[in-house]
């Protein structure tokens, strides 16, 4: 891995973790263009932390709340990790394999305009009512299910679960906010769960082995900006979640689907 490469992943995790586009499916994209086949799971795990650093930062007042009485929101996001964490433990090697499959730049594709088409169906609809609905079992439950079928690269943990809120009725800003504490379990989870498993089978030893003297630099440069972004990221779906504006982001994720299929008929991605 080059630093080029680290500081474009940084900048493309942060931005992508947050906004309605999938980060996940982002990185897989970009590594197949690099040509990283090999290490960087050590990388993907410092760049999720720097996300998770973010999301901290700008909601720690949210985070405090979590532990002081009556526990609801708290309770709400235990619930709502609970079918994330059990699809991620049964599907996590289905998942990852599909990293290396054949025709992996059709299959982004296709997540891509799932994605897009759930924004733009949600946008149509949001802005042709009311959303009333403070944060509640009726908007939590959807968006613990849409969180765990976020899981597929290529469609938006953070796109699909507000959208989900949102279509269950619930207030914007109680979505938005929640939506990005659920982050946090889960990433959380993930990176202790990615760090253990690297470190026992040794393929974060092999990363390091791989990648050379410069991975250090690759590493702090990925955590660095992917949390400097992430804070910029929020902001920006913040606003854009206020007004139920999600089509620009639908039109980019068509546009990005339609570069997979084509760079999958051309080769790019083996």
């Amino acid at each position: 891995m080059e630093i080029w490469q680290a500081i474009i992943l940084g900048i493309t995790q942060g931005l992508t973790e947050f906004l309605p586009v999938s980060s996940s499916g982002h990185l897989v994209f970009l590594q197949k263009i690099f040509g990283i086949e090999q290490g960087g799971l050590f990388f993907n795990i410092i760049l999720h932390l720097g996300t998770l650093i973010a999301v901290c930062a700008v909601f720690r007042k949210d985070i405090i709340a979590l532990f002081k009485k009556p526990f609801k929101t708290l309770g709400f996001l235990v619930i709502a990790s609970v079918p994330a964490a059990v699809v991620g433990f049964l599907l996590e090697d289905t998942v990852d394999g599909l990293n290396s499959f054949a025709y992996i730049g059709v299959l982004l594709a296709v997540f891509f305009l799932i994605t897009a088409a759930v924004l733009f169906t949600t946008e149509w609809i949001v802005k042709r009512r009311q959303n009333v609905l403070p944060l509640c079992w009726r908007t939590v439950v959807p968006m613990a299910f849409a969180q765990a079928v976020a899981i597929l690269p290529g469609i938006s943990r953070s796109g699909s679960t507000i959208c989900a809120g949102m279509l269950a009725g619930g207030k914007s800003e109680d979505i938005a906010k929640f939506s990005f504490l659920m982050s946090i379990p889960v990433i959380l989870g993930s990176f202790a769960v990615s760090l253990i498993k690297g470190l026992v089978k040794g393929e974060i030893q092999d990363d390091f082995a791989l990648n050379g003297s410069s991975y250090g630099w690759c590493i702090a440069l990925g955590f660095i900006i992917s949390a400097v972004v992430g804070l910029f990221a929020i902001k920006v779906m913040l606003k854009a979640i206020k007004k139920a504006d999600y089509k620009w982001f639908s039109l980019y994720l068509t546009v990005l689907a339609i570069v997979c299929i084509v760079l999958q008929c051309c080769g790019y991605f083996k």
